[in-house]
Formats: C-alpha cells, sequence, structure tokens
C-alpha cells in the first residue's frame, strides 16, 4: 500500500492538472446525479418488526384512513380572548378547503367536532329525560291496567254468582234460558274486555323491557363519553382550537411538499387576530446543513491550519479539498434518494465527518511534506514519500473509521445503517482525496507551499547542514505527521514513574466522575418543546399543553382486536368495556372510541396520556397497554402513535448498543494488535476509549437530559437523549480514537524498534506526535462544535456529542492516560507471544518500509 501511495503521489505531483480536471468530473457527476436523483427527505424515523409497527400494518388493512401521518394547526388568540363567530368561520373556511391539498385525507373541523361532542352529551341527557318519561307514562299505564283487571275480576264474580242464583231458581225453561243467553253476552263482553287488557299488558312490558334495553345503551353510550371527557379540540376558554389534519400516506413517505402545502394554505391569508403554528409531524421539515455555526467552526479550524502549517496557502488546501469532498459525499449519497428512503439527519454525519477528516488528512500530508521540504527535499520526491508515509496512515486511519461507520449495518435498523453508509462514503471520499487531489495541489503550488521566510531560510542553509539535518533526522515514520523522534535526544526526557501514575488516576477519575450521568440516561427522540423557542413547532406544543394539558400532544392510537362474529348491536358494549379497562391504568387522561372497521373485528381507540410524550409516566403507560391481559377474556390490545413509535425507536436502538459497542471494541483490539503488534497496548487503547465514549455519554446526559449549561447551550427544555445518538458515537468516535492512537503509539513503537528504552522511547513518540495531534482534535472539536448552534436539537445534541467526544479522547485518553500507562508497563507494553507474532501480518502502517526503497530524498 505505502509503495502504491508513493507512486499515486508521484503522478499526482507531476500530473497535477489531469487529477485537478479528473477530480471536478466527478464533483460534476455527483452534482448532476443530486439534480437528477434526489427526491426528498423523510424527518421521521422508524424501526421495521417493533410493536407499533405491527399495529400500523393492521391498521392499513382494516382501518387505512389510521395509518398514514397525522399533524396539527393549533390557533390561538393573540391576546388569549375566546375565538369571535368570526374568527370560527374564517378558520372554518381555512379547513373546508383544505381536504384539495395534496396526500390529506381529511381535516376535521375543531369548531364543529367540539360541538358533536357537546350534542352528544346534550342527547344524553335528553335520552335520560325521555326514558324518565318513557318508563313514569308505563307505569301509570300498568297502573290503569291493573285497575281493569280488578275491575274485570269484579264484574266476572257478580256474573258467576248471577248465573249460580239463575241455574238455582225455580223459573221456566225459556224465561231461564233468556237471561242464561243474556249473561253469556254479558261474559262475552268480559273476555273481550280481558284479551284487550292482556294485549296492552303486552305491550306495556314490551314497551318496558325497550325502555330498560335503551336505557342500558345510553348508559354504555354515556359511560364511553365520560371517558372522553378530557378530549377536547377547542380550550375551555375559548382561546385556542386544534385543527387535525390526517394525511393518505404514512409518516415515513409523507414528502415535505405536502407539508409544505399545508402550512402555505394555513398562512397565506392570516385570520385577523389569530396566530396559527404547527406541530413537529408538519412543521419538522429538513436542517439547516451548513449555517454560521459550521462557518465559524471552519474559521477556527483555518486558524489552527495557519498556525500549523506557516502559510496561509497551506492553510486553504485542506479546507478547500474538505469541502469539495463533503460536497462529492453528500450529494452522491442524496443521489438515491429517490431509491432508498432516508431520513433528514441522513446527509448531516457525512457532512459533520467530511469536514472535520478531510481537514484533519489533508493537513497529516500537507505537514508531513512540509517538514520535509525544510529540510532540503526536492518537491516530487518529497510528495510521494509524505503520500507514501503519512498517506499510507491516512489510508488505515480511514479505513477503521469507514468499517466502524459500515459495521451500524449490523444494527438492522435501516435508517441507522444508511446513516452509516452516508458517513462512511464522505470519509471515504475525504481519503481518496487526501490521497489523490491533495498531492496534485502541493505538485502545483511547489515550493510556495512554503511561507517566505521559510523559503528565506532554506536557501541560506548549506549543504553540509541539510546532509547534518538529513542524517540526525531523516524522516521514518512520525505518526505520519510530525518530527520523528530524535533516538538519544539529550532534550526528550521521560517522566517520572510517580508523576505518571498520578497522571493515570486523576485522567481514570476524571473520566468516571463525568460519566457518572450516564447511569440515568434515557432514551428518546425530541418533541415539539424541544425545537427553538422561535420555531413553529414549539408554538404549537407549548399552545396545545397549555390549553389541553401535557397529554394532548402524545395521543396514543390503541387498536382492539374484537372476536370474530361480533354483533353490531354488541359493537358498543364491547367498547365500554375496552374504555372501561384502559381507563382504568394509571396516568389515563381520557379515552375514547374513534372508528371500527366493516366487518368489526378491529376497532380504534384514542387514549390521551397525562404528561408529555418524553415523560417516564408515558413510556409506562404504553408498557402497561401492552401487557393487558385480553379484555373480557378474547380482545386483544395493540398501541400505536407518534409515543409510541418514539418509545419502540428507543428501546429497539438500546438493545442493539451492546451488540454495536462488543462488536466494535473487538474490533478495535484484533485491528490494534495487527498494528502495534502487541496485546497490551491495544487493551489500554480500547479501555481508553470505553473510558470517553462513557464519559461522553455522562455529559451529554447532564446537558439534554439534566439541563446543565442548558442556556449557554441552547437547550430549553430538557428531555430523553436522541434515541440513535449513543449508537452514532460508538461508531464514530472508536474510528476517530484509532486515528490518534495511531498519530501517536506508532511514533512510540518506532523509537522503541530502533534502540531507544521503553519509557524513553513513549516520551519520544509523544514528542513527535503531539503538535499534528493536537492541531486535528483542534479542527475536529471547532468543526463538530460548529453543529452545536444549530436550531434542530438532532443536530445539536450529534455536534456536542462529537466535540465532547475528541475532547475527551485526544487529549484526556491519548495525550495524558495512554503515555502515563505506556511508561508504568515499560517494554512489556510491547510483548506479543511468539506463536502469535508468527500468525499476525506485518502491517507497514508508517511506512519504514518504504524509507527504506527510497532514500536519500533530501537535497
Amino acid at each position: 500500500m505505502a509503495e502504491l501511495l508513493h507512486r499515486l503521489g508521484t503522478f499526482a505531483a507531476r500530473r497535477a492538472w489531469t487529477v485537478i480536471v479528473a477530480w471536478v468530473v466527478i464533483l460534476g457527476v455527483a452534482v448532476g446525479g443530486f439534480l437528477i436523483g434526489f427526491k426528498g427527505l423523510s424527518t421521521s424515523f422508524d424501526i421495521p418488526g417493533t410493536a407499533s409497527g405491527d399495529v400500523i400494518a393492521e391498521l392499513q388493512d382494516e382501518l387505512p384512513d389510521f395509518s398514514g401521518a397525522a399533524g396539527t394547526a393549533v390557533f390561538r388568540t393573540d391576546d388569549g380572548s375566546a375565538l369571535t363567530d368570526e374568527q370560527k368561520a374564517e378558520i372554518s373556511a381555512l379547513v373546508a378547503s383544505a381536504g384539495d391539498l395534496p396526500d390529506v385525507a381529511s381535516v376535521t373541523d375543531p369548531f364543529d367536532a367540539q360541538q358533536q361532542l357537546e350534542d352528544q352529551r346534550a342527547q344524553v341527557d335528553d335520552g335520560r329525560s325521555q326514558l324518565e318519561a318513557g318508563r313514569a307514562q308505563a307505569e301509570s299505564g300498568q297502573a290503569q291496567l291493573d285497575d281493569g283487571r280488578a275491575q274485570l275480576e269484579a264484574g266476572q264474580q257478580q256474573l258467576d254468582a248471577g248465573r249460580a242464583q239463575l241455574e238455582a231458581a225455580p223459573l221456566p225453561e225459556e224465561q231461564k234460558a233468556a237471561q242464561l243467553a243474556a249473561l253469556d253476552a254479558q261474559q262475552q263482553q268480559l273476555d273481550q274486555q280481558r284479551a284487550a287488557l292482556e294485549q296492552q299488558q303486552t305491550q306495556l312490558t314490551d314497551g318496558l323491557a325497550q325502555i330498560a334495553a335503551n336505557e342500558e345503551q345510553l348508559e354504555q353510550g354515556a359511560e364511553l363519553l365520560s371517558y372522553a371527557d378530557g378530549i377536547r379540540l377547542v380550550s375551555a376558554d375559548g382561546s385556542t382550537a386544534v385543527v387535525n389534519i390526517s394525511f393518505t400516506v404514512p409518516r415515513l413517505e409523507l414528502p415535505d411538499t405536502s407539508k409544505e402545502a399545508v402550512v402555505e394554505h394555513f398562512t397565506a391569508d392570516p385570520v385577523d387576530g389569530v396566530n396559527v403554528a404547527f406541530n413537529t409531524e408538519i412543521a419538522q421539515g429538513i436542517p439547516e446543513i451548513f449555517g454560521i455555526g459550521e462557518a465559524i467552526g471552519v474559521a477556527i479550524a483555518a486558524i489552527v491550519l495557519i498556525v500549523v502549517l506557516g502559510s496561509l496557502l497551506a492553510a486553504s488546501f485542506p479546507i478547500v479539498t474538505a469541502i469539495i469532498g463533503v460536497a462529492i459525499g453528500a450529494m452522491a449519497t442524496l443521489s438515491f434518494s429517490g431509491v432508498v428512503q432516508m431520513a433528514s439527519v441522513t446527509p448531516f454525519l457525512g457532512v459533520m465527518l467530511g469536514l472535520a477528516v478531510g481537514i484533519d488528512y489533508a493537513l497529516f500530508i500537507i505537514y508531513r511534506h512540509r517538514r520535509q521540504l525544510l529540510q532540503g527535499s526536492d518537491v516530487v520526491d518529497s510528495i510521494g514519500l509524505a503520500n507514501g508515509t503519512a498517506g499510507n496512515a491516512v489510508v488505515f486511519a480511514g479505513t477503521t473509521v469507514i468499517v466502524a461507520l459500515l459495521a451500524l449495518n449490523i444494527t438492522g435498523i435501516p435508517f441507522l445503517g444508511l446513516m452509516g453508509t452516508a458517513g462512511a462514503v464522505s470519509v471515504a471520499v475525504a481519503v481518496l482525496i487526501a490521497v489523490s487531489l491533495v498531492p496534485a495541489l502541493l505538485g502545483l503550488v511547489k515550493m510556495r507551499i512554503l511561507g517566505r521566510r521559510a523559503r528565506a531560510r532554506l536557501t541560506e542553509r548549506t549543504t553540509v547542514a541539510s546532509a547534518a539535518v538529513d542524517a540526525s533526522e531523516h524522516p521514518r515514520r512520525e505518526a505520519g505527521t510530525a518530527d520523528h523522534p530524535r533516538r538519544g535526544d539529550s532534550a526528550v526526557r521521560p517522566m517520572s514513574s510517580v508523576r505518571a501514575v498520578v497522571t493515570m488516576v486523576v485522567a481514570v477519575a476524571a473520566l468516571l466522575v463525568v460519566a457518572i450521568p450516564a447511569l440515568s440516561m434515557r432514551l428518546g427522540l425530541p418533541d415539539g418543546g424541544s425545537e427553538a423557542e422561535d420555531s413553529t413547532a414549539y408554538q404549537a406544543f407549548t399552545w396545545t399543553q397549555d390549553a389541553f394539558g401535557e397529554g394532548a400532544n402524545s395521543p396514543l392510537l390503541v387498536t382492539a382486536a374484537f372476536p370474530d362474529g361480533l354483533a353490531d348491536e354488541d359493537v358498543v358494549s364491547a367498547q365500554r368495556d375496552v374504555a372501561r379497562e384502559i381507563f382504568g391504568l394509571d396516568d389515563v387522561v381520557a379515552v375514547a372510541p374513534v372508528a371500527v372497521s366493516d366487518d368489526r373485528t378491529l376497532g380504534a381507540f384514542q387514549v390521551v396520556p397525562a404528561e408529555g410524550p418524553n415523560a417516564e409516566s408515558t413510556e409506562q403507560l404504553v408498557r402497561d397497554l401492552r401487557t393487558l391481559p385480553p379484555v373480557d377474556g378474547n380482545i386483544e390490545l395493540g398501541v400505536a402513535g407518534a409515543a409510541a413509535i418514539n418509545i419502540d425507536i428507543s428501546e429497539g436502538l438500546a438493545d442493539v448498543l451492546p451488540l454495536y459497542l462488543a462488536v466494535v471494541v473487538g474490533l478495535s483490539f484484533l485491528i490494534m494488535v495487527m498494528v502495534f503488534r502487541s496485546i497490551l497496548v491495544p487493551v489500554i487503547a480500547t479501555a481508553g476509549f470505553v473510558l470517553s465514549l462513557f464519559a461522553t455519554y455522562g455529559a451529554v446526559t447532564a446537558v439534554f437530559q439534566w439541563g446543565w449549561l442548558g442556556g449557554l447551550l441552547g437547550v430549553h427544555n430538557p428531555g430523553p437523549i436522541l434515541s440513535f445518538l449513543p449508537v452514532i458515537l460508538v461508531g464514530i468516535l472508536f474510528g476517530l480514537a484509532m486515528d490518534y492512537q495511531l498519530f501517536l503509539t506508532t511514533g512510540m513503537r518506532e523509537a522503541w524498534a530502533h534502540g531507544s528504552a521503553p519509557r524513553l522511547a513513549v516520551a519520544q513518540g509523544f514528542r513527535a506526535g503531539r503538535t499534528v495531534v493536537t492541531a486535528a482534535a483542534i479542527i475536529m472539536i471547532a468543526v463538530f462544535s460548529g453543529f452545536i448552534a444549530s436550531d434542530s436539537v438532532i443536530i445539536k445534541s450529534m455536534g456536542l456529542g462529537l466535540a465532547l467526544g475528541v475532547l475527551f479522547d485526544a487529549f484526556v485518553v491519548r495525550m495524558l492516560l495512554i503515555p502515563a500507562v505506556m511508561h508504568v508497563l515499560g517494554g512489556s507494553a510491547w510483548w506479543l507471544p511468539k506463536w502469535l507474532d508468527r500468525i499476525v501480518p506485518n502491517v507497514d502502517v508508517e511506512g519504514a518500509a518504504l524509507e527504506r526503497r527510497h532514500p536519500g530524498h533530501a537535497a
């Protein structure tokens, strides 16, 4: 690899314009691909195979109107007064005309819906009054029937007594027959009256049964309505109204253009005296990729480059090449957005890493080349050697980052794997640019890469002085970038053992203390309350919370699988039983049935929790709902909704974090055994990485969850940590930690291999690499910190996490802890069993063999 890179660097230096034009063509192809293939990004996240995903799939089959994306538009008066009739009419007109917007399925008029709820409650009261009146009338009719029956019985007794007297009286037969006929006629009348009474009794009994059935049905409906008392679309004071907007496509497939159309529709013609805001499902768009914060970060990186490289021209090359690499990587990735569904944060990881490693990798090669020129090397020869040594280290370091990012695909989480792949593409482009375009630019400017003073000093040096410098300081491998450790240099002294032990204790203790908040870390996805205070999403969130309670921002969608063959008249009873069971759980404010499938096998319910979507009580409520036994023994429940989906994603990511951490740590150990040909060095390097990682987790938790320094960093509403941030940090910080470990420890190993005492070699290697590692770390911290200024809490947390991770790993672990541990270990640090030494391939990362094949580059 070193020889190949040497040839590539030499070719690029001699054919600079050929290489430059080739990269311009590549950039043009990426731009063309972006213009043709970019189809937009999604602002939502999902994990296949989750419980909420299964519920949504069921809804798509049975109740498709409830499986699409949904959002809200919140209207509120300027002064907090009740909405006037004129304002209500204008809002209702906007609602009525919104149904034709792209991908919009339905829009709910809050005033009509609220009036329907009021009417239903009034109907229940009227129904009760009517049923009470009917029962009273029936009871009065029963009393009349009872009186009529008593009169009939009395008449029957009189008739029977008269018949008996007539039978006993000694009357002529003809007279007796005439009187009996009269009695028979009276009996017939009594029988007819009795039959009429029985018919009336039957009617009355049926009426009472119907009244009882109606009362039961009415009470079931009343009970259902009572569970929904906490659901409102117009606030009690009349100042706020919520318009529910449902879409025909799932939230992951909802294009930004459809969201923008909704916002445009409701804001184009403002209602006088009324403000409108939209929740995150509608308002959350693609964050700004490059803003003022990122510009400041790049400016700080430029200052560091000027200080380290000594000229504006040299300092401009890393920034220019990094920007070109970011443009190519980002646009190449986004070109596939029409084929692969991408989350809005997908390009940010590539931009962050592309800028940071792009600048650093170019710095390593330019710094090496610049030092060789100052030693008197020929320009082309120096470029080739710098590319074969520092460039070789760059390729290896970049490969470790790429492997760590690609390993995100093993999590089985599509959007996370895609983020890792996009980041890996940007890093790969940065590496390719560093080993091809950077040498071409260096060959183009030749000696002008040095400042005027440096060039003047160089011309004053004598051949003898140059030879002496070359003999005593000929570069072999200085972590790819720094002055070679001079064997026997009396200016370098190893640290004392006491200092080494104290440094170890203090560094480890400090990292462990910073990591303490990580013990309470909760994962989640940002809600509207985490957005910028001047954003429409934050306004909608707070307005809804103030007017309707915290839980109004986190409604759950609960499904009930009814048994087959459920009769139509039994639906309300089944809904009542489900609602009663749900309402009995802790932290449930309201439950309302919202739909039943045509075949009556699936019902949907809206459940309003007591607190917001990221509250612990809401998370527990979702778990409680999922662990409920079947209602009535045969009605299974499922839970979906934004809050449940966020919980599923967070739990899914938390489950894969240990696996991913084990894979990355194991990978780092194996790679370092191969590079450093040691057992203990990889062990301490890996342990240091884990320490810095958990310290980063702790610091991020303290800021975003506990709210420490929230005012300074723009975190006004502390909450759970971004669910995929811990996994992302593992992948990225692992790669960067290996970079710093490589650039420092290889110098120590080289000094030891060339005969320096083990502890002296530690000091020499540290001195050789400290300048460039410090500069590289400051550049990365500056670039990552620039993203902290983003209004998006997702980008802000990623920027802060990466900046802190580099700070802890580069300055505490690699530059304090590792040298101290290496000092204490002494020569045992480089121990490797002979059997392992025979099977481990010899990876010449520092390019020592290349230097032996290409000696005498100095003039």
